[in-house]
C-alpha cells in the first residue's frame, strides 16, 4: 500500500501506526533515505491493501475508523486529499485493510499463469519480496526467483526441475505467503519466531524451473504451441502427457549437470523422451543454465532441490559433500520424519553439481509418496511435512 509522506512524519512512526516491522517498511522501500524524507514522497507500507468505502449520512473520518477498528491518524494518512469538516454522501474514501488472509489458496493445476498472478499479488503486498528474473525456458516464459529475508546468510530452494512433479511448486509458494503473512502480522509459525531469522537470512526460491513443462503437464498438448509436434513424437503419439518429466525439448533437466554426467549418458536413452534423457551434452538447455549461472553468481550457503516422491533426502556425492552436511540432514530429518539417505547410484543432478562445484551443502528432497504427478488432495500433509525442512534452512 501506498502513502505519501507528511511533514514531521519518520519511517519510525509509520511503523508505530501501522504495527508493522520498521525493518519491514525498510526493505519495501530499497533506496529511501529514511533520514531525508521528502514531503509528498510515496512510501510502501508492506501487509496491507487498500478498499473503498462510500460515505453515508452522519459519517466522519472519527466515526469511520472507530467503527472499522482504524487509527484515526491512519484513515487522514491515506485520504490527504480529502478535507474531513466537508464529507459529502456518496463521496468515496480509502480504508487501508490490514491483509490476514493467504493469497496462495488455489493449488490446483498450479501452472506458470497461475504461479506468476500469484507472484504478482503477493508482491503488491508485501513490496519486501524481491523478484528476479534468472533465465528464460526454451519457448520464453520466465524462471522467476522471489528473494525474501535482510540477512547476509543466503540459501536456496528450488522445485519442478521435473515437469510432473509441479505440486512443489505451490508448496514453496505457500510458505513465501505464509512466511510473508507471518513477519508483517508477527505471528510465529510452529512457535519460531521469524522476524529474527528475516534480519540474518536472506531466502532465495525459484519455485518453477521448467515452466513449459509443467504447463504441458497439466494444460497437455494444447500448451506445447510451436513445439506441439515434436512433443508428440517423443511422447509416441500420445496425448497423455501425465509421465513427462523433461523439459520442452525432452531433455531431462536434472541430468544435465557436468557432474559425472558420461555415466549417466552410457545408461540413459540416446534421444529425446519424456524422462530420462540427458542431452547431447552438459548444460545445452536454457533452464538448466540459469540454473547454474544463479548459484555461481551468489553465495548460497546450502541448497535444497525439491521433487517427489518417497520421503527421503539425498544429500552426498561421491565423497565431496561438507561436514556440515550430516547435522543439517539429522535436522530435516527431525523435523520432517524424511529418510536421510547418503548416495544413490544416480548422477548429473543439480544436488550432484551443487556440492562439486560450489562446495556447499546441497540436498535432494523428495516429497510425498505415490505415483507421479502427486495428488492435490496430499498438498496439506506435504506441505506440513516440508514446513520444517524450509523453516530450518532459516535457522541453521
Amino acid at each position: 500500500m501506498e502513502i505519501k509522506v507528511r511533514s514531521g512524519d519518520t519511517i519510525w512512526y509509520y511503523s508505530q501506526l501501522f504495527s508493522v516491522p520498521l525493518i519491514l517498511i525498510e526493505t519495501s522501500n530499497p533506496g529511501m533515505d529514511a533520514s531525508r524524507l521528502q514531503i509528498g514522497q510515496v512510501i510502501q507500507i508492506p501487509g496491507y491493501v487498500n478498499e473503498s468505502y462510500t460515505i453515508v449520512a452522519n459519517d466522519s473520518f472519527w466515526s469511520i475508523a472507530r467503527v472499522n477498528n482504524i487509527p484515526l491518524d491512519i484513515l487522514e494518512l491515506t485520504n490527504q486529499g480529502i478535507d474531513p469538516a466537508r464529507l459529502q454522501i456518496g463521496q468515496i474514501i480509502v480504508l487501508p485493510r490490514r491483509v490476514t488472509r493467504m493469497v496462495v489458496n488455489d493449488i490446483t493445476n498450479y501452472t506458470f499463469e497461475k504461479m506468476m498472478e500469484d507472484m504478482i499479488e503477493l508482491q503488491s503486498i508485501y513490496p519486501f519480496l524481491m523478484k528476479r528474473t534468472v533465465g528464460y525456458s526454451v519457448m520464453g516464459k520466465e524462471i522467476a526467483e522471489l528473494q525474501i529475508g535482510a540477512g547476509s546468510k543466503e540459501v536456496h530452494l528450488n522445485g519442478s526441475f521435473h515437469a510432473n512433479e509441479w505440486i512443489t511448486t505451490p508448496i514453496m509458494m505457500r510458505f513465501i505467503n505464509q512466511y510473508a503473512l507471518s513477519i508483517t502480522n508477527r505471528l510465529p509459525m510452529r512457535g519460531l519466531p521469524l522476524l529474527p531469522l528475516y534480519n540474518t537470512t536472506q531466502l532465495s526460491v525459484v519455485p518453477m524451473v521448467n515452466p513449459d513443462g509443467v504447463n504441458l503437464v497439466i494444460e497437455g498438448l494444447s500448451a506445447a504451441g510451436q513445439y506441439s509436434e515434436s512433443v508428440l513424437a517423443i511422447n509416441q503419439e500420445s496425448d497423455d502427457f501425465s509421465g513427462w518429466k523433461a523439459n520442452i525439448n525432452g531433455v531431462d533437466l536434472n541430468n544435465q549437470y557436468p557432474a559425472l554426467w558420461e555415466v549417466e549418458a552410457e545408461r540413459k536413452p540416446m534421444t529425446p523422451q519424456p524422462r530420462d534423457y540427458p542431452g547431447t551434452a552438459p548444460l545445452t538447455e536454457p533452464e538448466a543454465i540459469a540454473m547454474a549461472n544463479l548459484a555461481e553468481d551468489r553465495n548460497f550457503l546450502r541448497m535444497n532441490a525439491f521433487h517427489t516422491q518417497g520421503k527421503v533426502i539425498y544429500w552426498g556425492f561421491e565423497g565431496l559433500e561438507p561436514p556440515q552436511s550430516i547435522d543439517i540432514v539429522s535436522e530435516y530429518e527431525r523435523v520432517s520424519g524424511y529418510n536421510p539417505i547418503q548416495y544413490i547410484d544416480s548422477y548429473a543432478g543439480y544436488k550432484d553439481w551443487f556440492i562439486q562445484e560450489i562446495k556447499q551443502p546441497g540436498f535432494t528432497v523428495e516429497l510425498g509418496s505415490g505415483v507421479n504427478p502427486l495428488p492435490t488432495e496430499q498438498f496439506d500433509e506435504i506441505y506440513e511435512e516440508s514446513l520444517g525442512i524450509m523453516l530450518a534452512n532459516l535457522y541453521l
